[in-house]
């Protein structure tokens, strides 16, 4: 299959496309944008508008960057970067449904799932096969991490470490087992996670240096359950709280 050009559909000169690609009816792709291989754009997606950002000059040699196989449904909005030079980036083999936004210098991982209307606020990041529920929203700056559920009408304001799920406003409702054994982590992996997690989560004091001295003390091997820890270390936000913590009086969000 050769890279298809809908009639009515907008590909401005400058404009860089994979093999394979298919640019629907009205859907528009701005000369900022570099599309990997197999991408599909449905009809009134625009990829590479301008920042919605007042102090923005639209003379900035910025863009946008989706990676291969990624499917982008109808009036999906994706935002170029504010900063010359600069994209924002969508991993391979991602699915924005229908009327999500990527705002700008966004950076979202490979395999990842915006539902309908999930919103993204500039400069946030999300790991790979993480998944947002319809109309869950994202404040700036936010890292929402690796393998995270995030629950359809989410608030999220607060960085959310990787393989949790998180729903209402910042709040961890729990640990994505199911997640992680469809992905085929090992039951060594899953059981230190959870153990990192309880630790973490359910330690009085600050969750980054309760996270910290976790890590320093060298209980945990799995790759994975290191990486949970060293999420903790990142980041100039706080962080969502489970419930179970909040419901305790531990309101210590640093």
């Amino acid at each position: 299959m050769a890279t298809v050009i809908h009639p009515t559909a907008i590909v401005e000169p400058g404009a860089r496309l994979g093999a394979d690609c298919e640019i629907q009816a009205y859907a528009v792709v701005t000369k900022h944008c570099v599309l990997g291989d197999r991408v599909v754009v449905h009809p009134f997606a625009v990829v590479g508008g301008d920042p919605q950002y007042l102090k923005f000059d639209r003379a900035t040699p910025a863009g946008v960057t989706v990676g291969a196989g990624t499917v982008i449904r109808e009036h999906v909005t994706i935002n170029r970067s504010i900063h010359a030079g600069a994209a924002t980036v969508i991993g391979e083999r991602c699915f924005l449904m229908a009327t999500s936004h990527v705002a700008h210098d966004c950076v979202v991982g490979n395999d990842v799932v915006l539902a309908n209307a999930a919103l993204l606020a500039g400069h946030v990041s999300v790991g790979d096969h993480t998944f947002l529920g319809g109309g869950a929203a994202v404040h700036q700056f936010c890292r929402i991490g690796e393998g995270v559920m995030v629950a359809g009408l989410a608030a999220i304001t607060r960085d959310v470490p990787h393989f949790t799920m998180v729903a209402e406003r910042d709040a961890v409702i729990g640990f994505n087992v199911v997640g992680l054994k469809r992905r085929g982590f090992s039951r060594a992996a899953i059981a230190e996670l959870k153990r990192a997690f309880e630790a973490v989560y359910f330690t009085p004091g600050n969750i980054r240096a309760v996270a910290a001295a976790v890590l320093a003390a060298g209980d945990c091997q799995t790759p994975e359950a290191r990486r949970f820890l060293e999420f903790f270390a990142g980041g100039k936000r706080s962080f969502a709280r489970a419930r179970r913590a909040r419901e305790g009086g531990d309101d210590d969000a640093g």
